[in-house]
């Protein structure tokens, strides 16, 4: 049986879903769609996030040019990130996303508590 080529360990999509799909990214680009967004701002906003986290997040956003970092020249020197114009592309997946996700959060509940309910 031959591997699908969308699951090697090069693909590109493949690459995408694991520097990009996931719970703090998604959320930042949530946060920097409505607003250019401070690093305290966002560790403020997105509860439970550490700096580690938070940091290697942006870093990996910034890295697949979704979001943009700017270093201000002040004292002390403050760095505000934005959405690019490629990151913006993803409001409209992201957000049907999300809206599934609430639209089903109930039958997710009930499935999850049926699952437990098994013991598994």
């Amino acid at each position: 049986m031959a591997v699908d080529p969308v699951f090697f360990a090069d693909c590109a999509a493949r690459s995408f879903f694991d520097q990009v799909a996931n719970k703090w990214s998604v959320m930042i680009l949530t946060v920097l769609i409505e607003k250019p967004t401070r690093f305290n701002e966002f560790r403020r906003r997105l509860e439970g996030i550490t700096h580690k986290a938070l940091t290697q997040a942006l870093r990996r956003l910034e890295r697949n040019g979704l979001i943009a970092r700017t270093v201000f020249p002040t004292s002390p020197v403050s760095v505000e990130y934005s959405i690019t114009d490629l990151g913006r592309t993803l409001q409209v997946p992201l957000g049907a996303a999300f809206d599934w996700a609430i639209g089903h959060l109930h039958e997710i509940e009930q499935a999850q508590a049926a699952y437990d309910g098994r013991g598994v």
